[in-house]
């Protein structure tokens, strides 16, 4: 009997324990997770210091910063949907400042509102420093000639524009843009589905635990029954 059910509770024990080891790579990566997003709450609720050109990636993305300037007018929209402030277009501003021109997210534009022209005051602007990577191998190029485009990519937005390689998402500015709702960077909006991958690899561990299970008990009534 044992070299009859041999095949089968390998089988069973393999199964589970590659989908049981597979959950608790989630269970680690959720550790992981929670412990990046920590680090950027912490980022996001220090003091905002001056921005400066010399600004990395690595090192100071999630960076509360103060920029003063003027808006040049030029924009690019971003068409958005999902975000607190509903569907619309991420306006993506050439902003110039005591350091050069640099790209200044300053949120969500209303769709009827798209030719409402820019406003071009000199502002101060608290906002974070962000390197989104929104863009993907299925996101459409952008419709220049409608100035409508459908992901945040800094390369190729401050080659457009003609700025420096940085973005500042607006958290709030001095005066106020009122045709535009800023939308500042929060951790809410960071995907974190580590959990929910961890119980499904839990699940489809105990489903198959269950259909090794009925596999053995069937083999083991045919072998009673030929007995």
């Amino acid at each position: 009997m044992l070299r009859k059910i041999l095949f089968p509770l390998i089988l069973g024990l393999a199964g589970c324990g590659v989908l049981i080891s597979l959950g608790w790579w989630q269970v680690e990566r959720l550790a992981w997770k929670k412990e990046i997003l920590a680090g950027i709450d912490m980022r996001l609720a220090a003091p905002p210091v001056p921005f400066s050109r010399f600004a990395t990636e690595a090192a100071d993305e999630y960076t509360r910063v103060l920029i003063d300037g003027t808006p040049t007018g030029d924009e690019l929209h971003v068409l958005v949907s999902g975000t607190e402030a509903g569907t619309g277009y991420r306006v993506i501003s050439k902003f110039e400042t005591d350091v050069g021109a640099i790209l200044v997210d300053q949120g969500l534009l209303a769709l009827n509102n798209k030719d409402a022209a820019p406003m071009t005051l000199s502002m101060d602007i608290v906002g974070t420093l962000l390197w989104p990577d929104d863009q993907n191998s299925n996101t459409p190029a952008p419709d220049l000639g409608a100035n409508i485009w459908f992901a945040r990519n800094i390369d190729t937005m401050s080659t457009t524009l003609e700025t420096l390689p940085f973005m500042v998402v607006v958290t709030q500015t001095s005066p106020a843009d009122p045709r535009i709702t800023p939308l500042p960077v929060n951790t809410a909006t960071i995907k974190n589905d580590h959990f929910e991958y961890a119980v499904t690899w839990f699940l489809l561990a105990f489903v198959w635990a269950i259909m090794s299970f009925y596999l053995i008990l069937r083999t083991i009534r045919q072998k009673d029954a030929t007995d």
